[in-house]
């Protein structure tokens, strides 16, 4: 083959792919085979989000807004929304690592939550915080730490060491913060094991500042 021609081929294989790439202002990937991506906010929430819905024949998932999240629903489930994306209002004055460490508290067991410190998400498998964000999430404090590494096994999961609002050992889920956006909120988001039919790059806070 050519150069000439190995160049001309090259270029039709190129064209006739899908794009990956994503208009400025949309969301930051391309859909998946059989879903389209919308942009929906909710603006007693607080929240806007690019979220995909999806037919598959067998199985239809769409998004919605409930009295505090961004959930999911599927056709063929149970017909109860699951919550993928929890807004939080931060109280006045409070920063957000004060906020996330309040919500925290909150849902987790008070000994439990003693043995855990804040610490930023470490974006592994993700693609780089978005400018004006900061994830975190609840870790084991050194000497939790080292207890469950004398007790851990390798063939298995553990449980969350930190139960359901810190790190997760078989997915990925964090406390994200906004404060360039000035919006005193702050979210909990669940992407799970496989890349999310919602947009994590491009979710944002809305409201009064």
């Amino acid at each position: 083959m050519t150069k000439r021609l190995f160049v001309l081929v090259a270029a039709l294989i190129l064209t006739a792919l899908p794009s990956r790439s994503a208009p400025k202002g949309g969301p930051s990937r391309a859909p998946v085979k059989g879903c389209v991506w919308e942009k929906r906010s909710d603006a007693k929430l607080g929240l806007e989000a690019w979220v995909q819905r999806c037919d598959f024949g067998f199985r239809k998932i769409d998004f919605l807004f409930t009295s505090s999240s961004l959930a999911v629903r599927y056709s063929d489930g149970n017909g109860k929304p699951d919550p993928l994306v929890d807004v939080f209002d931060l109280k006045p004055g409070e920063t957000p690592e004060a906020g996330i460490k309040r919500i925290f508290l909150a849902h987790t067991d008070k000994k439990l939550a003693a043995r855990c410190v804040l610490a930023p998400y470490k974006d592994d498998g993700l693609a780089p915080t978005p400018p004006g964000v900061k994830r975190f999430t609840f870790v084991p404090n050194a000497a939790y730490a080292k207890e469950l590494k004398k007790t851990a096994s390798p063939d298995e999961v553990g449980d969350p060491p930190c139960g359901d609002w810190g790190e997760a050992p078989d997915g990925v889920q964090y406390f994200e913060a906004q404060p360039a956006s000035g919006v005193p909120k702050v979210l909990f988001v669940r992407v799970g094991q496989d890349e999310p039919l919602f947009d994590e790059r491009t979710l944002r806070v809305v409201g009064r500042k």
